[in-house]
């Protein structure tokens, strides 16, 4: 009789018999881990994650602003909450002749318009000059250039997180404790404009100007060189706001100087005010191409 090696595992007897096949069943499958569930942040944890939040300006919001809106907003460990702005009139881009320059509105005109528009007109300049490259990086950035004297300090700003801005988490509030500027002129016009509205919140703001050359290359080391200005200033304020609420306690005692600190009030805050020369001081020291001015101003 032939012998059908398939049959291994059948056992086959004579008449009057069943043929029998040995299966073995497999292990069950293993629990699921078990979900991840975020847990809320200590108070200390808070503080030790304290971040300051940035405004960076220029004069068209396109390149020295948005270098350092770019640093700011993919800082390591942990970005900085970042908007950004122009005080010029409008948006002015080099065009094939100094005297024909690119002219857009702010607010209403979004970076990715004009990149297409750009690539329309001569992508080849364009790309050689390093506008195209620019713009696909503010457009990854923010939706639009925006300009500083239609900003209204305490309007919310939830629609910019909405749109996906780089940095925007953190300044829903439409509040900002510093302010840097990346030329001299551009300076002038945010404290005359802060000046001119009046400080309806009453609340500080450090203004900073770090007068950065227009041209690609000086904005790269100018946006470095914000990074660590906003660096050491975030670790004098993460310093003096956990000395602020450490020594008030636990309870209703910590929320209220914890309040305090963000209405830029309170001895901590004063603090924290009165340190700023000493860390402008240090920085320019490591920075001394990149001649600063600092003010106290008011939201």
């Amino acid at each position: 009789m032939a012998y059908d090696p398939r049959l291994v595992s059948s056992t086959s007897t004579s008449a009057g018999t069943v043929s029998t096949t040995t299966t073995t069943s497999a292990p069950p499958p293993p629990p699921p881990p078990p979900e991840h569930q975020a847990q809320p942040q200590s108070q200390e944890q808070q503080i030790d994650s304290y971040k300051l939040r940035f405004c960076t300006v220029c004069a068209s919001n396109q390149n020295r602003s948005m270098e350092a809106h770019l640093r700011l907003s993919t800082a390591t460990p942990s970005p900085f909450p970042v908007i950004s702005f122009g005080t010029g009139s409008l948006v002015r881009l080099p065009g094939p002749t100094v005297t024909q320059p690119n002219i857009y509105h702010f607010n209403t005109t979004s970076y990715s318009q004009m990149y297409e528009e750009l690539m329309a007109k001569d992508e080849r300049l364009y790309r050689y000059n390093g506008l195209l490259n620019m713009l696909d990086r503010n457009r990854n950035l923010k939706w639009g250039p925006e300009r500083f004297q239609d900003w209204v300090p305490g309007l919310p700003r939830v629609d910019h997180v909405a749109k996906g801005d780089k940095g925007a988490r953190g300044t829903e509030g439409g509040v900002v404790d510093v302010i840097i500027t990346c030329e001299e002129r551009c300076w002038d016009a945010v404290v005359d404009d802060l000046m001119a509205k009046g400080s309806p919140l009453n609340r500080p703001v450090h203004v900073f100007n770090v007068d950065i050359k227009d041209n690609h290359e000086e904005a790269l080391v100018g946006g470095k060189a914000i990074l660590e200005l906003a660096n050491r200033l975030n670790e004098a304020a993460r310093l003096e706001r956990r000395a602020a609420v450490a020594e008030a306690g636990a309870g209703a005692e910590a929320a209220a100087a914890e309040a305090d600190w963000e209405n830029g009030q309170g001895e901590a805050r004063r603090n924290f005010d009165e340190r700023v020369p000493e860390i402008l001081a240090a920085w320019q020291e490591k920075w001394p191409h990149l001649p600063a001015l600092w003010t106290l101003a008011w939201l």
